[in-house]
């Protein structure tokens, strides 16, 4: 016989029928995991339709705008280019210290700061088509040039992207590709000096999860964090960084997932990190010191595991210089931003 879970005792109409609400589970999920080529077709297209959207956001950057603007943007565009009428989730858009914020632009944060000359941008954003979600992030500087030590970060994390990259393909662990993506981040981090010592040794310490806090990337289909991350025998890793993964799968032909990198500069972990012998001793206190309000980079595309390797759906500029003459040709092509006197 089969027991009615507490959530449906609330109903006692259900009560006339024999409920089982766990046999099908496994199977239903495993159908989202592993994608059709209909439904690859649908996340190719909202992949392109966002990523175009970015482009025109990155284009149309200019000091003295609100957060908000470039969000309205992003949205305009993917709902009268693509038909797409919904965003995947509430679109992030971090300038300056809130690029640090990994989940900014909630209804207590909504994406309102003044964009500031020297600031970075982090934009979050993912348009949405027939229910398929996408999820892509661009870090660019506002005033559309790099200084050294933003192209530095942001080097750093589009190395340890295209690592991940590199290494995808079935039968790989996916915490192997977030601890993959640690390690290069301490070995960048150590040749720009915020670091010293022994990479392994950083590693055996966590020190990664410091800078990154987060997990990799996650499952990608009808909901942006989708299902089937960890069904029964797959263990989530109580470790700092790897506990934050909606995965830990072994990949599979046919999964997408994002691969979202980031390097942030979070005071209430750095500060503990430096009060903690076994982390401070390979930190550089004096140079991480100009980091601070520096905020964070991240550089998120979404993926589909192939038969040998990957597909990459996402579609905008990533190197530095990509990024610069993208911009370059927005600011040569659009009127100067004249900020409201209300703002």
């Amino acid at each position: 016989s089969h027991t009615v879970s507490p959530e449906l005792k609330s109903f006692p109409s259900l009560l006339r029928f024999s409920v089982n609400n766990t046999v099908l589970y496994p199977d239903m999920v495993e159908c989202r995991v592993i994608k059709t080529d209909l439904e690859m077709e649908i996340l190719r297209y909202t992949n392109r339709i966002s990523s175009e959207a970015h482009k025109e956001v990155m284009k149309a950057v200019r000091v003295g705008m609100k957060e908000y603007e470039l969000e309205s943007l992003f949205e305009h565009y993917c709902y009268k280019r693509g038909g797409m009428r919904h965003t995947s989730y509430t679109c992030i858009c971090g300038s300056g210290i809130n690029s640090a914020v990994l989940h900014y632009g909630h209804a207590s944060a909504p994406n309102d700061k003044t964009i500031l000359d020297g600031d970075l941008c982090l934009f979050d954003m993912g348009g949405e088509y027939y229910c398929y979600g996408s999820d892509i992030t661009c870090t660019f500087p506002a005033n559309g040039q790099f200084t050294a030590d933003q192209r530095a970060i942001y080097e750093a994390v589009l190395r340890s992207s295209r690592a991940v990259m590199q290494a995808v393909r079935p039968g790989v662990a996916w915490p192997d590709m977030h601890r993959l993506a640690d390690r290069v981040h301490l070995e960048e981090l150590t040749k720009i000096g915020i670091l010293q010592g022994s990479v392994e040794n950083m590693m055996k310490v966590h020190l990664g999860a410091v800078f990154m806090p987060h997990g990799l990337g996650h499952f990608l289909g009808c909901d942006v964090h989708d299902v089937g991350g960890y069904p029964e025998g797959v263990d989530r890793i109580e470790e700092p960084g790897l506990r934050s993964l909606r995965t830990a799968r072994v990949l599979l032909e046919g999964m997408v997932l994002t691969i979202e990198p980031g390097i942030y500069f979070i005071q209430h972990l750095l500060d503990p990190a430096l009060a903690d012998p076994a982390q401070a001793c390979f930190i550089n206190a004096d140079i991480l010191g100009r980091f601070r309000g520096f905020g964070g980079v991240r550089i998120e595309d979404d993926i589909a595991v192939t038969t040998n390797g990957m597909e990459l759906l996402t579609c905008v500029p990533r190197s530095v210089e990509e990024v610069e003459a993208l911009m370059a040709e927005g600011a040569g092509s659009a009127k100067s931003f004249e900020p409201l006197d209300s703002q």
